[in-house]
């Protein structure tokens, strides 16, 4: 545009040269952004050279400067050359920015003598009004660039902030606030890595639990003393953030951080956490080059460290929560009772992402006349108002069952009666199953097909169950198959108090298992409920075999397994499998024998679970138990995997003592070793040797070959002896549930901002 000024001048004025001169600030250079005429050196460096510079006069008189003739001007020192061009005579009309300063002049340059006519200079007046007119719309675009840029940038905080606060907005644990820190300083700042360390609650040492984005080169390092010449620690000192241009700068402050450094040489920073105060943590970036900390992004990063405080806070509220509520939940939902003649095992998984409590209980009681009421249910939600209705409505249940001698229906009638009566009025689903042993024992049913039974008669139990709106029980026979209990089920509770309930009733044999569960274990969106139950039947037949205690655990896995959205029970009750002579009696004692599967292990579970139920029947006490099961547990998988078929496992108790032998086909004896801590066998006989009473090791040659080894020419039986009144285990030790991690301890950043707090 200033070029065009130029040649307008040069053409309506007919001089040979002309020009638009700019002047800096200090007044010492002169920049040709337009002109035309001059010589080639000027008009490629854009830049004018004169020893007197006359657009300075016009810039400070801010009138025009018109010479006819130079060499007759006072106010100028003679002609100038530039070149070959001869500046004899000139005009200058000033330029004006938007602020009304004058920073240039349009100059009109003639080689000879001339008298400037008024047309001339109003043309050139005219002329350096479009000039200025044009530097102001310059400036003005170029304030509405700079204010574009300004808006863009303070719209991509803005958006950045409002990400930032709904990313850390959903954190709920420590690993979930690292995930958070990384990406939003990865993409806020550009930082390549980005750690978090925690100050622990004693204030002396300085822990770090960020993995996936350690700091780079950093040896293997999980804590440093606060005392140590670190900048993280002085940061927690000081209270105030540290910035390095690059690692060589943090080093010569640091000289301990040399070796920290390897994989980058960029800048650092480190920032610090405050909580009430205090400094909680630290936060330290990593940049892959060398960087000036403008207050942009020192902005910034003190933004992001209170945005880690709060979600820390949140974590800690939220830990306290949990271990509350999961004390809470605990408290109710307590180990099952032993009941002779019963096992029963019993799992509660919460929904992920909640308080990790919920509606969902399991219970049993034994009333004194030896009878078994097992019982869950299911309140809606899972939070701590649905676990403070849950304990509620169990504790009234657990009273009923205990003190009124009614079938299940009369039981949940009365509970709905209740609930509504005195509270909570929940609407809750469940089931109460009674199991009554046969007085004596009775005879099986007949086979299909006619005929008479092909086992003797052997004590049951009567299942009597009643449902309300809940998901059928299941029973595992103990052939393997799966029966679904799936009658229509009564009105869940809640709803109608006075409506009438039905009671169902079943056999269990002995080694049948009836499962109870709640509807977390089976509901998932978008799959019809019936599909889930047949789900169910398939996860639980394949459990077929497992020890009780690993039935409810194993659903679980099957069914739900890392998906989890709701709240999960489960209750396992097996009928345990007596010696078929019946307890010990003054005229003998009594026996058992099994056949052993011996193509692989498959059948080492079971095995082990018959000589459990052989020796409860027996009322051999549950210390005594597990020392046999650990030592049945040996020899058996010692004869399965060194010995030879067939085999077969043999109990025997009486008033003194307790006998397991097992016998196998090959005549090769356990020898007792001495295995090396690293070992991972070989310690079997040394168990025989230390926590039986008595073992050895009996020859067989075929002519004593009794039961089920008719016919066998040679073998061995392994066999151990306990006495009755021996504590093998050193004493009695109890059976405590192992504390989960929420109750076991106080969780990690609720203890760091408590102990802060102190």
């Amino acid at each position: 545009m200033f070029d065009r000024i130029a040649r307008l001048v040069h053409r309506q004025l007919g001089v040979p040269a002309a020009a638009v001169v700019m002047v800096t600030d200090d007044g010492d250079v002169k920049t040709l952004p337009g002109a035309v005429g001059f010589p080639d050196d000027a008009q490629r460096s854009r830049r004018l050279e004169l020893p007197r510079p006359l657009t300075t006069i016009v810039a400070r008189t801010r009138t025009p400067l018109v010479v006819p003739d130079a060499e007759d001007d006072p106010r100028v020192s003679g002609r100038h050359t530039i070149g070959d061009l001869v500046l004899a005579a000139y005009a200058g009309y000033p330029i004006e920015d938007a602020r009304g300063h004058v920073v240039g002049a349009l100059w009109a340059v003639s080689s000879v003598p001339r008298t400037w006519t008024e047309t001339d200079l109003a043309t050139l007046a005219d002329l350096s009004a479009a000039a200025s007119g044009e530097l102001r719309l310059r400036a003005e675009r170029e304030r509405a660039r700079l204010a574009e840029q300004v808006a863009f940038r303070a719209h991509r905080r803005s958006r950045f902030l409002l990400g930032l606060s709904e990313r850390f907005a959903r954190v709920t644990t420590l690993d979930e606030v690292e995930d958070a820190i990384a990406h939003v300083i990865g993409t806020g700042t550009g930082a390549r890595w980005v750690s978090l360390a925690l100050v622990d609650a004693d204030r002396r040492h300085l822990s770090f639990f960020t993995v996936g984005h350690h700091h780079p080169g950093e040896p293997a390092l999980r804590s440093t003393r606060l005392d140590a010449p670190r900048p993280d620690t002085h940061v927690v000192r000081s209270r105030a953030p540290l910035r390095f241009r690059d690692h060589a700068e943090m080093v010569a402050t640091y000289p301990e951080m040399g070796p920290v450094g390897s994989v980058s040489e960029g800048a650092r920073s480190f920032l610090p956490v405050m909580s009430n105060g205090t400094v909680v943590g630290v936060i330290a970036c990593v940049w892959d080059q060398a960087r000036e900390h403008d207050a942009d992004t020192a902005a910034l990063e003190s933004t992001i460290s209170r945005y880690v405080a709060l979600a820390l806070e949140r974590v800690a509220l939220l830990e306290a929560r949990r271990r509350v509520a999961t004390t809470l939940q605990e408290s109710m939902l307590t180990a099952p009772p032993t009941v002779a003649h019963l096992d029963i095992a019993t799992t509660y998984s919460p929904a992920a992402r909640t308080d990790q409590v919920g509606g969902d209980w399991y219970d049993a009681v034994v009333r004194d006349d030896g009878t078994a009421i097992v019982m869950i249910g299911d309140v809606a939600g899972h939070d701590v108002h649905a676990a403070a209705q849950m304990g509620q409505l169990r504790s009234m249940l657990r009273a009923l069952a205990w003190s009124h001698d009614e079938s299940p229906a009369g039981l949940l009638t009365r509970l709905d009666k209740a609930n509504a009566r005195l509270g909570p009025r929940a609407m809750a689903t469940a089931v109460v199953a009674r199991l009554d042993r046969d007085p004596a024992p009775c005879p099986q049913d007949v086979p299909e097909g006619g005929g008479t039974a092909a086992n003797p008669p052997e004590r049951a139990f009567t299942l009597t169950w009643s449902v309300a709106g809940h998901p059928p029980p299941m029973v595992l026979r103990r052939d393997g198959r799966v029966e679904r209990l799936s009658e229509t089920p009564d009105l869940l509770l809640g709803v109608v108090p006075t409506t009438p309930r039905q009671d169902r009733t079943v056999r269990l044999l002995p080694g049948d298992t009836l499962v109870l569960y709640t509807d977390g274990l089976v509901e998932r969106r978008g799959v019809p409920s019936d599909q889930r139950l047949s789900d169910l039947e398939q996860v639980l037949r394949s459990a077929h075999g497992e020890a009780t205690s690993a039935v409810p655990r194993a659903l679980v896995r099957g069914l739900v397994g890392d998906t989890q959205r709701d709240d999960v029970a489960v209750l396992a009750l097996r009928v345990r499998v007596p010696a078929p002579s019946g307890p010990p009696t003054s005229a003998g004692p009594a026996k058992a024998e099994r056949r052993v599967a011996d193509d692989d292990l498959s059948d080492l579970g079971p095995a082990r679970r018959w000589v459990d139920d052989v020796l409860e029947s027996c009322d051999v006490s549950d210390e005594q138990r597990r020392t046999a099961m650990l030592l049945t547990s040996e020899v058996l998988t010692n004869a399965l995997e060194h010995g030879e078929g067939p085999i077969t496992a043999t109990v025997e108790v009486d008033g003194r003592r307790l006998r397991v032998g097992v016998r196998d086909g090959s005549t090769a004896e356990p020898e007792l070793q001495s295995p090396q801590p690293q070992d991972l066998s070989g310690r079997g006989v040394l168990f025989l040797d230390r926590l039986a009473s008595r073992w050895g090791v009996l020859r067989h040659d075929g002519s004593d070959a009794v039961g089920r080894h008719s016919g066998v020419v040679e073998g061995k039986t392994v066999w151990f002896e306990i006495d009755r009144g021996a504590r093998p285990l050193t004493g009695t030790v109890s059976r405590v549930r192992p504390p989960t991690p929420a109750t076991g301890a106080v969780p990690l950043v609720e203890r760091v901002l408590r102990g802060n707090r102190g």
